[in-house]
């Protein structure tokens, strides 16, 4: 009796060992697919397109590091409130489009930056705006309120005319109108200006504020994260990244906006 309590005390022993062992890793293998979670309309990173199919820069990246991981990709639409939890709760894998901060820190790990998130100064070809310095006497529209306001008042000479507007569909109306000469905003939104506006040819004049997006994921998950940074390191060293970049955010990549 007393070697058939050893034995069972063992094989739980054993059962216990495994289960400690076992990682994300070992359960997306096992699996044959990683979830990741992603918003499903935040163009130019991630939007449906005419098939209905979810597509963008997150997705490239994505289906990146689930073929490094040789399993399917499946897609999990999120939101800003939920995929914290979605995350923690093991519901998701790993999570696009995740900005740094300490808070987060306490509650999930980071990988390596993978995708650049900076607010620009965007104006036409034709107007010459180098610097901080250049924002002097002309007119700029900018979302009221938003980070971008307050990098851009921290920054413009105090003869800069800011025009504050209440959405991102009015600063843009704004700027291709000619209402103002300028607009500052983020580069996602700046991507699609960039797109559809031949005539004006619009183009990025510098930079007021970098703070690049990372991947998200659970703590204690070392195998995972060390997978998904070589898969973003691959896609740097053999241009996939920068494809990306120019495909959907419509300028090539600079390494420098990867960095916190």
């Amino acid at each position: 009796m007393k070697s058939t309590v050893a034995a069972a005390l063992m094989l739980a022993g054993l059962g216990l060992t495994a289960q400690a062992h076992a990682d994300a890793v070992d359960d997306i293998t096992k699996a044959g697919a990683i979830n990741v979670g992603i918003f499903s309309d935040f163009p130019p990173f991630s939007s449906a397109s005419a098939d209905m199919s979810i597509k963008g820069y997150d997705v490239d990246v994505a289906q990146a590091i689930a073929d490094s991981l040789k399993v399917k990709l499946n897609l999990v639409s999120v939101t800003g409130q939920n995929r914290i939890p979605y995350l923690t709760d093991k519901r998701v894998d790993i999570l696009m489009s995740v900005g740094y901060s300490k808070e987060r820190e306490e509650v999930i790990d980071f990988a390596a930056a993978y995708a650049p998130y900076y607010i620009a100064v965007i104006g036409p070809a034709a107007l010459s705006v180098k610097g901080k310095e250049d924002l002097a006497d002309k007119s700029i529209a900018v979302n009221r309120g938003t980070l971008e306001d307050t990098s851009l008042t921290e920054a413009a000479p105090a003869s800069a005319d800011i025009k504050r507007f209440d959405n991102y569909n009015s600063v843009i109306q704004a700027f291709i109108s000619g209402q103002t000469q300028l607009m500052v905003v983020g580069n996602d939104v700046g991507a699609q200006v960039l797109a559809k506006q031949d005539a004006l040819k619009p183009e990025q004049k510098f930079q007021l504020l970098t703070s690049p997006s990372h991947i998200g994921l659970n703590k204690k998950e070392d195998r995972l994260k060390a997978a998904v940074n070589d898969a973003v390191a691959k896609m740097l060293a053999d241009g996939k990244l920068d494809e990306s970049s120019k495909a959907w955010l419509k300028t090539p990549l600079n390494p420098d906006n990867l960095k916190d």
